[in-house]
This record gives C-alpha cells, sequence and structure tokens, in this order.
C-alpha cells in the first residue's frame, strides 16, 4: 500500500497513514480503535450505501422535541412518550416514536457558533468557517467518494431538495448539490420538451466546441469541472433514471403517508432517489427560527410535518431493505435556549442540544450523550459536528483516514478528524 494516492485531477489525496502505523504504536490510546474503524471501511459495499440529511434551517428547539426536561422551569408546555427504543421524545412526534428502535438522538452536542450563518457552515462541513479556504458540505464529500464507483448513476450524485445546501468547496463544480424542488421539478429538463432534438443537437455540438476549446487552453480544473456539469444536465433530460424525480407517479397512499406538503414530498423524494443509487440527498425544512410563540407553532405547524415524514421515511427504507444502506442525519445549525423568553419563544442556543441520526447499521432505539435537568450544559461527553459525520463516514465505508487537500495545498482530513461515537458503532 502507498502512502498517497492521487485521486483526480481535482488535486486530492487519501494517504492510509494509520495503517502503516498501527503495528507500531498499538499501545498509543485510540490508534487500535482508528484502526479498526478503517478496517471495517475496507469491508463495506460503497455502490449500496447513501446519507440523507435532514436539515432543519433556522434551528429547532431540541429541547421540545428529542430532549423534554418535564418538572424544569425550562421544560415548557410538552410532555415525553415512550418509544420503541429505550428513550423518550415529544408527545407530538408519535409516528417518529414507533420508528425510534431505528434511530438514536445524541443529546450532547455542543458548539460555540450560535449565528446562522457560522453554525450553518460548522454543521455542514464540520470545520469553522475560515477566510483562507472553502470547506466543502459532507455532501460534497460523500459525492467524491462514492459516486466514482457508480459508473450506472447518471443522475447528480449530490441531490439537495426544497433549499439550497452549502456548497462543494475546493472540490469543485462536479460534486455540488444539484437543486430541485420538493416536487422533483428541473427547470432545465422541463425546458427540454420546448426545444427540437435537431435543434438541441446543434446547441450541444456548439456547446462541447467551446468547452473543449476552453479546455485545450491550459484554464485549470475549474473548465474541466463546468464541463463535466454540462455533460451531467444533458444526461439528466435524456436519462431513464430521471423517472426518480417524478413524486408525482407515487400512489395516492403513498403520498398521504409522507405528507402533502413540501417537506412531506421531499422526503419521499430522497428516498426515491437514493433507492436510485444518489449517495446523498439533503431535504431542507425551514421556519424553525422561533423567538416568539414556539410552542403553538410546534404544535399546529413544523412537528406534525416533521413527525409523519421521519416515519414514513424511516418506515419505507426498512421495509425495503434499504434502511441498513442509508444513513439518515437530522440537525440545524444551533438549537434554542432552554430559558423560555417574554414572548413565549426560545432564542439562539449552541452550547448544549441534541441531533438524530439512524439507519446505515448504526445501533438505533438510544440517547447518547446527556443534558443537565435544566438542559443548560451538557453532563459528560460532548460532541462536534465532525463527530456526526465521522460516524457516517463509518456508516458509508468511508475510510476516516481520508486526506483531502484544498486549492492552496492544505490538508485536510476528513469530517475534521472527527471520531464515530462508539455507542453508536459498537
Amino acid at each position: 500500500m502507498t502512502d498517497s494516492v492521487l485521486r483526480t485531477p481535482a488535486g486530492m489525496t487519501r494517504r492510509h497513514f494509520m495503517q502503516h502505523l498501527a503495528m507500531s504504536t498499538m499501545t498509543i490510546p485510540g490508534v487500535q480503535f482508528l484502526t479498526s474503524l478503517n478496517a471495517h471501511a475496507a469491508d463495506v459495499k460503497k455502490a449500496q450505501k447513501a446519507c440523507i440529511l435532514l436539515w432543519m434551517s433556522g434551528g429547532p428547539p431540541t429541547i421540545d422535541i428529542w430532549d423534554l426536561k418535564p418538572g424544569s422551569k425550562n421544560g415548557g408546555e410538552f410532555k415525553p412518550i415512550n418509544t420503541t427504543g429505550d428513550l423518550q421524545i415529544s408527545e407530538h412526534m408519535p409516528e417518529t416514536a414507533k420508528q425510534m428502535k431505528h434511530l438514536a438522538v445524541v443529546r450532547s452536542m455542543s458548539t460555540r457558533e450560535a449565528d446562522h450563518g457560522r453554525g450553518r457552515y460548522f454543521m455542514h462541513t464540520g470545520f469553522i468557517p475560515n477566510p483562507t479556504v472553502v470547506h466543502p458540505t459532507f455532501g460534497s464529500v460523500v459525492s467524491y467518494e462514492l459516486a466514482s464507483s457508480r459508473k450506472e448513476l447518471e443522475i447528480p450524485s449530490f441531490v439537495s431538495v426544497g433549499g439550497g445546501s452549502m456548497g462543494s468547496g475546493f472540490l469543485g463544480m462536479t460534486h455540488a448539490p444539484f437543486q430541485v424542488g420538493s416536487n422533483g421539478q428541473i427547470r432545465d429538463a422541463a425546458m427540454r420538451g420546448q426545444i427540437s432534438d435537431t435543434r438541441m443537437g446543434q446547441r450541444l455540438k456548439m456547446l462541447d466546441s467551446i468547452e473543449t476549446n476552453f479546455i485545450q487552453s491550459n484554464r485549470g480544473q475549474s473548465a474541466e469541472d463546468h464541463k463535466n456539469v454540462y455533460k451531467k444536465a444533458v444526461n439528466l433530460m435524456t436519462s431513464k433514471q430521471m423517472q426518480a424525480f417524478k413524486v408525482t407517479d407515487e400512489k395516492a397512499e403513498v403520498t398521504e403517508k409522507y405528507g402533502r406538503n413540501n417537506f412531506g414530498q421531499g422526503c419521499l423524494l430522497a428516498r426515491r432517489l437514493v433507492e436510485s443509487g444518489v449517495p446523498f440527498v439533503e431535504v431542507d425544512l425551514g421556519g424553525w427560527d422561533l423567538h416568539a410563540n414556539v410552542f403553538n407553532t410546534l404544535k399546529d405547524q413544523r412537528l406534525p410535518v416533521l413527525d409523519k415524514a421521519i416515519a414514513a421515511l424511516t418506515e419505507d427504507l426498512q421495509q425495503s431493505g434499504r434502511l441498513k444502506d442509508t444513513v439518515i442525519v437530522w440537525m440545524g445549525e444551533f438549537a434554542r435556549t432552554p430559558r423560555i423568553n417574554q414572548d413565549t419563544g426560545r432564542d439562539h442556543w449552541a452550547a448544549s442540544w441534541s441531533t438524530m441520526i439512524g439507519g446505515g447499521g448504526l445501533k438505533g432505539g438510544q440517547a447518547v450523550g446527556a443534558t443537565d435537568a435544566d438542559g443548560t450544559s451538557v453532563v459528560g461527553q460532548a460532541y462536534l459536528p465532525g463527530d456526526i459525520w465521522a460516524t457516517a463516514a463509518y456508516a458509508l465505508g468511508i475510510p476516516l483516514d481520508t486526506v483531502h487537500t484544498s486549492k492552496n495545498g492544505r490538508p485536510m482530513k476528513l469530517a475534521n478528524s472527527g471520531t464515530p461515537i462508539k455507542e453508536l458503532i459498537g
């Protein structure tokens, strides 16, 4: 095994240094653990793996959803209910409660990023914003690592549904999120039917000539990426795999099961896409910046939509046999304050909160980590976004010693050197 392997013209490398060091450093704490994780990655069939990120834009009050505090002055109006796992969640998530044996809640997230933009960046990439480098969102990392082995995949390997994800950073345009509406509508595909085959062929031939001449003039990797993006756009207009985007083809009872709303249909689309081989799908549900009227908004608007969609997605993936190969991650950029403000709302809070993760062979039915009785601080082990993404990477079969190289030559360790959460992986 070589120390580094040139992966693509994008300038990325993978250094399997942990394997080389393992025999001489077995007494160093953590080395045996990391070595075993990388051995696991080699055994995972990447072509079968996928990740669905359920992104809660605005910062959801996880104290009212996943980590309730009955009896505390911060507890609010909701009560906890039992689930099919060894944990309780909000009474307004009854359908999800039935699926919790497959899902886990990490209750001890703790960051310092309570600004929407910075928190969004940190949670998506695992890195704190840095003016000298733009890090790729984890969806782009998964696209880069897994898509190359899926030669049959003609549609994009990273799809963002219902909202824009973060960008692909130094990984380039090829692995940027492809944005679609929750109904699967793609503007370029819709326009395709308005242009004759002859005219389309002429346009594509002209575009190919321009792109090829531009690349041959040594304009760098961006030009090559640009051509690849347009090639994928053409594939979108002609591929049979485009059927995956047609959520309106689903039976009425399936549509109803997920919910006749943007997020529900987005989750239905995500299921169809991973079944078609797409390795990463992000589905956006906004409206969580609840500085006022938090309980009525949750009870009447957010949680009924969330509950139905998560339950349907988990159940369908389980019944089809896909859940063991599909990681589901639920998170926002931060959470809301344990303290309830004068407007019956909760403000920005990043010190102690929850994310949800399941599927992909991870151990569900449990709560990992804890907060104190008032929800104001983490008790024991705290986790960062890199730890969540390292756990997802483990489940996806991406080696944890993977190193990417930025445009300015800086090595970037996978998930910012995050560590998989032991309780979830065994």
